[in-house]
């Protein structure tokens, strides 16, 4: 069975079989910043967008969701142009290990293009998902409220 994708702005189709899920489907296919670890929908390291939306990749049968549009953490932003809130990451020392890191930005990236203006329970919330065992919680806050400043552009 084919699926058909919009992936960080490129046309792709994959073979696919039935109950297949997205997040295989994406790594066989050398997504590799889609990381997978619980394969229950709890941790939030293999989230991508999908059509606009936060979505763990390994709950979701690949066929569900063809002709979608699917971004990934290489979509919002790359190492030699990272996006304001991969650089508030950085900065604020909200990035040890780096597994969940991809994941918690595509629910940070996925808050603020709805909602430009965050207050903290809602960053909290949209991060609820997403799991980390190295720097916590605290400095992935910070990070986010520190993107809003500069995506307003403050420093």
């Amino acid at each position: 069975m084919k699926v058909h994708y919009k992936i960080n702005g490129e046309e792709k189709e994959f073979d696919i079989q039935p109950g297949e899920l997205l997040l295989d489907v994406l790594r066989r296919n050398n997504y590799t910043e889609i990381k997978g670890n619980c394969y229950l929908g709890t941790c939030g390291a293999c989230a991508v967008l999908i059509n606009e939306v936060a979505k763990a990749t390994c709950t979701t049968l690949a066929a569900q969701v063809n002709n979608a549009e699917i971004i990934t953490i290489k979509g919002i932003g790359t190492i030699s142009e990272p996006h304001l809130l991969q650089k508030a990451f950085v900065e604020k020392g909200a990035v040890q290990c780096g597994f969940c890191t991809p994941g918690t930005i595509i629910s940070a990236y996925a808050l603020l293009k709805n909602n430009p203006d965050p207050t903290e329970e809602d960053i909290k919330r949209s991060i609820d998902g997403n799991l980390c065992r190295c720097t916590g919680y605290v400095q992935q806050i910070e990070a986010i409220k520190f993107a809003i400043k500069l995506l307003k552009g403050g420093k």
